[in-house]
């Protein structure tokens, strides 16, 4: 229960530090701001984080860990890809952060993402974040498939590819305001039938 507590606060002050930041500007929002949209004090978001960029880029971080933790309890006998989609569908189901708050215009918050994004800062944790991501993905996978998360091959471009289809789809998802499940469904098909070139 303490951990799912835990998990809960960092949740939330992630998600609030991506919706002020977004509806603000990176410059204009201070972790004084975010930690009371959170309702905690400034000294518990630095017991989560390092800073606001660390905060943005956890929700991908966390997103890729219950992705991985999700994998392994999907059926065995499941393929494997059939098994990425679901969990990976699933875990864009937004959680009670989200849904507490009224939702916002799509092309407006679209607009704030492409701002929010090429924040050198935040630019910067998120390859961080994608690394670690791409490990506990990778780990997953190869209990999965009985193969080796360091050494194997398989594990590692299986996990890579999943976090490139998150990449593009987001980046897709802000540019075009398409949705993200429509456009998840569509890349793994692509990747599932071979990335054949469009007829």
């Amino acid at each position: 229960m303490r951990e799912e507590k835990k998990q809960a606060t960092r949740t939330a002050l992630s998600w609030a530090a991506i919706r002020l930041i977004v509806n603000r500007g990176y410059d204009r929002v201070l972790v004084e701001d975010i930690a009371a949209e959170a309702g905690v004090s400034p000294r518990t978001f630095n017991n989560y984080f390092g800073s606001k960029a660390e905060a943005v880029a956890s929700r991908h971080l966390d997103r890729c860990v219950r992705m991985a933790e999700a994998l392994r309890e999907r059926p065995a006998d499941e393929p494997l890809w059939d098994s990425i989609e679901h969990v990976m569908l699933e875990t864009l189901k937004p959680g009670p952060e989200v849904t507490a708050h009224a939702r916002p215009d799509k092309k407006e918050w679209a607009a704030g993402l492409q701002l929010m994004f090429v924040v050198p800062a935040i630019q910067a944790e998120f390859l961080r974040a994608a690394a670690l991501a791409e490990s506990a993905l990778a780990a997953a996978v190869a209990d999965r498939t009985g193969t080796d998360a360091v050494t194997d091959i398989y594990p590692q471009l299986v996990a890579a590819t999943v976090t490139a289809t998150l990449n593009v789809t987001s980046r897709l998802f802000v540019a075009d305001n398409a949705g993200m499940r429509a456009l998840i469904t569509e890349s793994l098909q692509h990747i599932t039938k071979g990335l054949p070139p469009p007829a």
